[in-house]
């Protein structure tokens, strides 16, 4: 596909990549900055999943290794988390392709309102004392992987805020662990929808590989503020995120 885009635009989309993987690192909702930029920037629907993938694997992948030499993955938990999201991606990446394109928009615009609705009335509980059976959490975050990885193949906005919230809910982590596990899932859905995406050749390299530097420098930066800052900064970014989506949101409906 042949889409002209200005240097300055492909420097406005990699500015916003950068931004988007450093918020993304810390609390999830990335998406929620890329999907509407390439949108308007004028790509496909299709492409837009595609390029956005090709940039945000970096990304998650830079907080991932990052979170990794911290120490705050559970690197057993991670082998069964890591293929769930692959598999659950690349299902919902193979059915956002059977989807007509011309219904895409107005689809893009439900699962925005959905998601931030899911994200405004979802808080995440503090850690309880009792710790839930280790085999009974795992297999709980394995099915959220699995259900999110799909989410994420097939739309993506908001995956790693709600990973987040859920393995907060599920497991009893500390913000901060569950911002780390959260990019397991999301390194794992984000490489396998960019495989799929890419052998369909629907990533606009030329536009997501500019965007996948500025993923990777975000992604570096916001995990390390992450490590740094602990559960404080963690919840301030994600109530950070969820005013902002539901602020949008309401200025779209509006509008």
């Amino acid at each position: 596909m042949n889409v002209d885009l200005s240097l300055a635009a492909i420097a406005a989309l990699t500015g916003v990549a950068f931004v988007a993987g450093l918020i993304d690192a810390i609390a999830g909702g990335g998406g929620l900055l890329t999907v509407p930029a390439l949108l308007t920037a004028g790509l496909p629907p299709h492409f837009v999943f595609g390029t956005n993938k090709g940039a945000a694997v970096f990304g998650s992948g830079a907080a991932f290794w990052r979170f990794a030499r911290a120490r705050l993955i559970d690197g057993r938990r991670a082998r069964w988390l890591f293929p769930a999201g692959f598999v659950g991606s690349c299902g919902g990446a193979a059915l956002v392709l059977l989807v007509d394109p011309t219904l895409l928009r107005p689809l893009v615009l439900v699962l925005l309102v959905a998601a931030g609705v899911v994200v405004a009335l979802v808080r995440p509980r503090p850690p309880d004392a009792q710790a839930p059976p280790v085999h009974r959490a795992t297999e709980k975050a394995v099915l959220l992987a699995l259900g999110l990885g799909a989410y994420d193949g097939f739309f993506g906005p908001g995956t790693g805020t709600f990973l987040i919230i859920g393995l907060v809910t599920l497991l009893r982590a500390s913000l901060r662990e569950a911002s780390a596990t959260a990019k397991v899932v999301n390194f794992a859905s984000n490489l396998a929808a960019m495989l799929l995406f890419a052998a369909r050749g629907l990533v606009l390299w030329k536009v997501s590989l500019p965007m996948a530097l500025g993923q990777f420098l975000g992604g570096t930066v916001g995990a390390q503020l992450a490590v740094q800052g602990g559960d404080r900064l963690v919840r301030r970014v994600v109530l950070g995120v969820v005013l902002a989506l539901v602020a949008r949101l309401g200025y779209d409906l509006w509008a």
